[in-house]
């Protein structure tokens, strides 16, 4: 019986277990990754401390803080949390185990097209991370889907490897950053605002894409498929708390410190992008997951003194 387990490992994830350890509890953390999307952030900018680095820097720092403490990630998959009385149980692809307290900081995935091809095409023309795949595509042809900070921050990195660059926006215009999108349109980009992605062509390799603007349609050859739309709450195992109209889980403010970052069930609390709090920065998921874990231990407390 642990006193909590931790289910992801991304800045809200990783300073929860940190804390975690300070506060001698007997704990596990459980996730399919170390970083989350901060791995794939080719740029973070003012992270106290820090002025300038990747994602996949800071991730280094924080797994370096981890090892101060001999904290170990189980690479698992969580599928499903039950309750029954006082006691939880997370259930992972690889095994249960039961606690009396859990926070989720599972983070958030990038969302799909749904369009025909995606899928066929992953890995072979269509990618979700230009930081991992930017490279790959010198002096080829690329669209980047979607059109706020994102995808600008995408765009704006791939122009240094790619012969031509289109940009595909279902908006009327681009809502990213005005400073990005001065820098964005000083280049070599076409961009298309209200239009939407309709298939994506290929053969072994994505070759064209076909997208349509008012009611015209227009086929665009290209090699790359990028896609920044957005992302959606990992919360599949989830179905236990409740959610928001966006699927984020929902978690108190509260003055009392044991109901701070606690979901609708008891016990069962979250933190960072996984929830409702506004403002999705890593600053701000990790300072969550340090919340949520002074809740936790001011909940067992008060369980323990009953």
């Amino acid at each position: 019986m642990y006193d909590l387990i931790i289910i992801g490992a991304g800045p809200a994830g990783i300073t929860a277990a940190i804390y975690a350890a300070r506060k001698r509890l007997n704990f596990l953390v459980i996730s399919k990754n170390i970083g989350g999307q901060t791995l794939l952030s080719p740029t973070v900018e003012n992270y106290v401390g820090y002025h300038y680095l990747s994602g996949a820097d800071l991730i280094k720092k924080f797994e370096e803080h981890m090892k101060d403490y001999n904290i170990e990630v189980r690479q698992e998959n969580v599928e499903n949390i039950e309750k029954s009385g006082e006691t939880i149980k997370v259930i992972s692809d690889k095994g249960s185990y039961e606690t009396r307290a859990v926070i989720i900081a599972s983070g958030k995935r990038y969302k799909s097209l749904n369009v025909p091809g995606e899928k066929e095409f992953l890995g072979k023309g269509v990618s979700y991370c230009s930081t991992c795949d930017a490279p790959l595509f010198a002096g080829k042809n690329v669209v980047v889907v979607g059109g706020g900070n994102a995808a600008l921050t995408t765009a704006l990195q791939l122009t240094k490897f790619v012969n031509r660059l289109y940009v595909v926006n279902i908006a009327p215009n681009l809502t990213g950053d005005k400073i990005m999108r001065e820098r964005l349109r000083q280049g070599k980009v076409e961009i298309f605002n209200s239009s939407e992605m309709l298939e994506i062509h290929g053969d072994k390799f994505v070759t064209a894409v076909r997208i349509k603007t008012g009611k015209k349609e227009k086929s665009i050859d290209v090699q790359g498929v990028f896609v920044e739309i957005g992302l959606v709450p990992n919360v599949g195992f989830a179905g236990i708390v409740k959610r928001n109209m966006h699927d984020e889980i929902m978690i108190s403010r509260s003055t009392q410190m044991y109901k701070e970052n606690m979901t609708s069930v008891a016990g069962i609390f979250a933190a960072g992008d996984v929830t409702d709090v506004p403002e999705k920065q890593i600053i701000v998921a990790a300072g969550e997951g340090a919340k949520a874990v002074l809740a936790v231990d001011d909940y067992l407390s008060k369980q323990k003194n009953g």
